[in-house]
């Protein structure tokens, strides 16, 4: 995790919240927006982002408790953390290779 500043805490959690009011009225098929297929998308990468280098429950518990789109996103990062994880400790071999392939 990284260290922020109140004031760049506040910046991520309004960035995240603006993310996940739209992902939530996508999702909630409200004829009011348009959908963008790219800004959907882009919103929900910005979203996994956001919540990899933060501890969201911690730092955004409203946000996570209001959002739909938000806990899909806290709950993504947190299961990415852990294959991450347990590959790099309990399958190296399989870490090795994957590196391999990717570079």
């Amino acid at each position: 995790m990284y260290y922020f500043t109140p004031g760049q805490l506040a910046s991520l959690e309004a960035t995240a919240t603006t993310a996940a009011a739209y992902l939530d009225i996508c999702d909630g098929g409200s004829r009011l927006i348009r959908l963008d297929p790219t800004h959907y998308r882009t919103c929900g990468e910005l979203l996994t982002r956001i919540f990899s280098v933060v501890d969201a429950r911690q730092a955004f518990p409203i946000l996570i408790q209001q959002s739909a789109a938000a806990r899909e996103a806290v709950e993504s990062a947190e299961i990415s953390r852990h294959i991450r994880v347990s590959r790099l400790v309990f399958y190296p071999e399989l870490s090795a290779l994957l590196c391999r392939v990717t570079t």
